[in-house]
Formats: structure tokens, sequence, C-alpha cells
């Protein structure tokens, strides 16, 4: 789903039948301004979905932007100004602000996980647990906060989980399996040392930590030969407070679903200027 049918669905959801408020007052149009506000710090994300949904039931109305996506905006600074017809961007407000809020709330976590982990090699990943249908913009906001996008789909890339290998009784025969299939490059989610230890003998590409604790983290890397080259990613219970920790002992990469599934939404607000209706 692209974002303009994301958006069609959204303004159907909110207006199966009309605004009835607002077309009970029985308005004529009224031409004004309106602000976008910020009512805290964050980073911005979403700017297209906000336009594309004012758009979509006020054609005729000039958006101007203040601050770009990725850009850190202040509490009470205003990110845009729309000029309009304000009866119709009224009906179109909350599900504009929805997106904005959303996929603002997103990058500015992320942003938060990434300044945790400055000064080390460690990138912020997110993972595939977003909203149906909204991966795409879910995606972009994790970038815009400075983190680093995982697969975007199990068609991407190979890796063997924890269900995979209870099917295939065993991580041995679930990667010799898929070796016989293809060569694309394999990581396996390991949960104990014994787990790693199997993933160097069998020379995977990558390896995940799967909710270890920094200790067996810490021993689990000594177990990987440095010329093997094996990329790291660690992963469960990845919180503001820990990931430093994590980042030290030198792993590559840590994906965090909270960045999606947990985030919350950015505290924005649309103004309407009164003078002049």
């Amino acid at each position: 789903m692209n974002l303009t049918e994301l958006i069609r669905a959204a303004i159907v959801e909110d207006l199966p039948h009309g605004d009835l408020t607002t077309e009970s007052m029985g308005l004529t149009p009224k031409m004004g301004r309106a602000r976008l506000l910020a009512k805290q710090d964050l980073i911005l994300s979403g700017s297209p979905a906000f336009e594309e949904a004012i758009l979509y039931l006020e054609p005729g109305a000039k958006l101007k932007w203040h601050f770009e996506e990725g850009h850190a905006v202040l509490n009470r600074q205003i990110i845009c100004t729309v000029q309009g017809d304000l009866v119709q961007i009224v009906k179109a407000e909350r599900v504009a602000l929805n997106f904005m809020m959303r996929l603002s709330g997103i990058a500015t976590l992320t942003g938060k996980f990434v300044q945790q982990v400055k000064g080390t090699r460690t990138a912020i990943l997110d993972t595939r647990k977003t909203i149906p249908g909204y991966r795409d913009l879910e995606k972009k906001a994790v970038v815009h906060g400075g983190g680093k996008n995982h697969r975007r789909s199990l068609s991407e890339a190979i890796l063997i989980k924890n269900n995979h290998i209870t099917l295939a009784r065993g991580i041995r025969p679930a990667v010799e399996r898929i070796r016989v299939n293809t060569d694309q490059a394999i990581k396996v989610e390991v949960r104990t040392l014994e787990d790693v230890k199997e993933c160097v003998k069998l020379r995977v590409q990558g390896i995940l930590f799967d909710n270890m604790d920094n200790q067996t983290m810490s021993r689990a890397l000594k177990l990987i030969p440095p010329e093997m080259k094996m990329e790291i990613e660690a992963s469960g219970n990845m919180t503001l407070e820990r990931v430093e920790s994590v980042a030290k002992l030198g792993v590559a990469n840590i994906s965090i679903g909270a960045l999606t599934h947990s985030a919350p939404a950015a505290d924005l607000s649309l103004v309407f200027d009164g003078e002049g209706l």
C-alpha cells in the first residue's frame, strides 16, 4: 500500500459520511492560515504524509515547511505554515497529525538511542515490528532519527530464528538445508554459548545475540575468531539505559523493536489563526 492509498484509507476511516460537526455549521469557505506547532523537542518525520492528507481535502492549500525531515525541532517552534480553506483543513487535521505524530515519535525515540551509542562503532537498527501497511514510512522515520534499516521484508535476507531452528531440529540442519538451495549470506539467532560455537564451526556470515546478558555476550564474542569477520548483532531487552554498555562490547549492530512498536507519539498541534475570518 503506497502513501496515497494509506491517506485515502485514513480519510475514509475518519470521515465515512463526512464531518458531521463542521458540515452542520453550514460554513462557507474560510481562507486563512494554520500553524503546525511542536509541543515538545522532537526529530521531524512524516512531512509528505501530513502534506498529502491536507491536500487530499484542500487541494488549493499552500504549505511552507520551516524544517526538513530528520531535523531537530524545539518545543514551541513552528514546523509548517498552511494557507487555504480552513473549513476543509479542519476536516483533514486529525489524519494529518496522526501520521506526523506517529512518525516523528519514531524518529525522536531512534535519535535518543543513537545518541546513547555515539562515539562507538555500533549502529542502531530497526526490526520488522511495524504497523501493517506502514513499514516504509516507519523505516524512513528510523533513518530520520539517525538509525539504520534492518531487512525490510522476509524476502531480503536470510535470518535463521529460533522457530526455524525448531522446525529443522537444530542450527546445523537449518544451515545445511539453506545452503542446498542458495549461496546467500546466512545469519543465525543464538541464545547460548553452544549456539555460538556451532555457528563458528558452520562459518555462517552473521550472528544475532538474542536476549543475552552482557556477560554472556562478552564471552560469546571471544569465541568468534576475528579473521572470520562475522557480522555481530545484539537484540532483546535493549533500553536507553543499556545500549551504551552493549555497544562497548564491540557488536556491530543493535536492533530494537521498540523503535517502531513502542515509540510514544510526538506532541504536535495545528493552530488556526483567527484573524481575518
